[in-house]
């Protein structure tokens, strides 16, 4: 069996998603207004039209304003390149839910939701002052 796993993402608009997507940095590329392919390191997540995705699922998407049906982690290289990242975030219309701060003394984190309320944690762990134990 293939080890690949694709992920598969309900939103309203295709070509804005893919639009929002490439300008935070993230490599996007749509068909037109009926899928989109997003490659994040050797992740790939697919887009969908709300209607298309509910019918390869066989049940309705999650209301994200009221529910949060997954949360992305991505590993950031350093606090530099999330403050940048949420920046970007921020001019391209998504929403920030977790400001860049630092949690415990070695890690710096931020959230944000994209276009259609998807949450999305970034996250860079200090692994030199990480607790021993």
């Amino acid at each position: 069996m293939s080890q690949e796993i694709w992920i598969n993402l309900p939103v309203r608009d295709v070509l804005r998603s893919t639009a929002f997507f490439n300008q935070i940095g993230f490599e996007a590329s749509s068909v037109g207004n009926e899928r989109a392919k997003l490659t994040i390191g050797q992740t790939t997540i697919l887009l969908f039209p709300n209607a298309v995705l509910e019918k390869f699922a066989g049940a309705k998407i999650a209301d994200t304003s009221q529910s949060a049906e997954v949360l992305f982690s991505l590993g950031a290289n350093s606090r530099e390149e999330i403050d940048e990242l949420i920046q970007k975030v921020e001019f391209a219309g998504g929403t920030i839910f977790g400001k860049p701060s630092e949690v415990d003394g070695w890690m710096y984190g931020a959230g944000f939701a994209d276009l259609d309320g998807h949450r999305w944690n970034l996250l860079y762990m200090d692994e030199s002052k990480m607790p021993k134990g």
